[in-house]
């Protein structure tokens, strides 16, 4: 069986009907095979991410930038899930690289949140296996729906 890791910072209730939309897509019933493990970042350490074979990162932009919390995941975990800079100031190395997805809600801007969460994932064994979700303002139907579509998607990347 495979593990699917969803990393969800949910202070909102915008940001929490996406987390729980996330699950709900990653546990649908065409899906088999994959364990959905849902973990706030300040709960997640670098052994949950190693022992994932993909990952969805969800947290509200603040400020233009990721949550601090999310932030904070990857200050404590960056070297021991395997973050490395090369001498040419490159990422990890291609082979073998982890599946994953963003969602990011923001009140009025997404770009610098995803734009760091990217250069953080570039620089770790990790590859984009959907294109970030972002949503700004109000969470409606047509958001919880692409979210629930990001957590089938990488489910069904790790399916049996």
């Amino acid at each position: 069986m495979t593990t699917l890791l969803v990393v969800r910072h949910t202070p909102t209730r915008g940001t929490a009907a996406l987390g729980d939309a996330l699950v709900s897509g990653a546990h649908d019933d065409a899906i088999e095979g994959v364990e959905v493990r849902a973990l706030p970042p300040d709960e997640t350490s670098a052994a949950d991410v190693l022992a994932a074979d993909g990952i969805v990162v969800l947290c509200p932009a603040n400020f233009g930038y990721m949550s601090g919390l999310v932030k904070d995941l990857f200050d404590r975990t960056f070297l021991d899930i395997g973050g490395a800079l090369s001498d040419d100031g490159g990422g990890a190395p291609a082979s073998g690289r982890l599946p994953y997805a963003l969602v990011v809600h923001g009140r009025y801007d997404t770009e610098g949140a995803v734009r760091s969460l990217r250069s953080i994932a570039e620089a770790l064994p990790w590859r984009q296996a959907a294109e970030p979700l972002q949503v700004l303002g109000d969470v409606d139907d047509d958001h919880l729906a692409a979210a629930y579509e990001v957590g089938a998607t990488l489910a069904a990347l790790l399916s049996d």
